[in-house]
């Protein structure tokens, strides 16, 4: 079992500024991985032709002030509908950065809502965590809010393409606490650095743990449940033939990756809960 506490022996409002710090660097994180199939990076745009990295470093740069904002939220106990108006704030400015694409709208959410249950972490047990009290805390504090969000119908791409093809969405996903991020894509990015691989090669093991479980409603969107199949199917086998640390590992991640640009497949999903996974490993440390 992972057993992480929280990096927090600073006062509170040095660990909070902290917790946003790492927010921001979780998404950089994320970008600067490659092989990544079907995702931007920092050296091509994978399956997109609206954005790429500059894109997604001017959007990166417009979420800094948010992630302190909600962070300083979740440490005042504040109501749910709080936290939305700032993530709605914070679409607005990423929107505004990047000329209307959507680059980090679900990070927005997931990294937001984290941040959130950070702050109120910092508050309630002072400088000792470990990412079970974070699940605890999203769900204790706001956990009724999320399900009741996740009756209203979402007009959004994702959100279509959940109800669609009858799959979990985002918010269904917040409601339970991200269990694919606290039960998949933590443990598998915690084993793969204890194994002493690279960060790099470790995060994209990580990716294709997710990959491979998550209802990501990105590939749907743009594939299809067929799409979504798809790419799963071929996460899995990744794999099962040994991840990056096996043979050709990243001339086979490479492989997948022209196939899905080929099926203009892009896991959208599973990199923002790739880029939460990075920012638990930089605000908790091994006990």
């Amino acid at each position: 079992m992972m057993a992480l506490a929280l990096h927090l022996a600073a006062p509170p409002g040095l660990a909070l500024a902290s917790i946003a710090r790492d927010a921001t660097r979780s998404l950089y994180d994320e970008l600067a991985l490659a092989p990544k199939p079907g995702l931007v990076t920092l050296i091509d745009s994978g399956s997109h032709d609206d954005m790429d990295a500059h894109t997604f470093m001017r959007s990166i740069f417009s979420l800094r002030d948010y992630f302190g904002q909600i962070t300083q939220a979740g440490f005042d106990g504040a109501e749910f509908s709080r936290l939305e108006r700032l993530g709605i704030e914070a679409e607005g400015r990423m929107l505004d950065a990047t000329g209307g694409v959507n680059t980090h709208r679900g990070a927005i959410f997931m990294l937001g809502l984290l941040c959130a249950s950070a702050g109120a972490v910092v508050r309630e047990h002072g400088s000792a965590a470990r990412p079970s009290q974070l699940r605890e805390a999203l769900c204790s504090h706001w956990g009724g809010a999320l399900a009741s969000r996740c009756e209203r119908i979402s007009a959004l791409p994702g959100g279509i393409a959940a109800r669609r093809h009858g799959l979990r969405s985002a918010s269904q996903e917040a409601a339970l606490g991200f269990p694919v991020l606290f039960e998949t894509a933590v443990p598998a990015l915690a084993s793969a650095l204890a194994r002493g691989l690279p960060a790099q090669q470790a995060r994209l093991d990580t990716l294709f743990h997710i990959m491979a479980v998550l209802d990501d409603s990105n590939l749907a969107h743009r594939g299809g449940l067929a799409g979504m199949r798809l790419a799963q199917q071929r996460a899995r086998q990744f794999l099962a033939e040994g991840g990056v640390a096996g043979p050709g590992g990243l001339l086979r991640a490479r492989a997948v990756a022209r196939e899905f640009v080929a099926h203009r497949l892009s896991p959208g999903g599973a990199a923002d809960t790739l880029s939460a996974a990075c920012w638990i490993t930089r605000v908790c440390a091994g006990a």
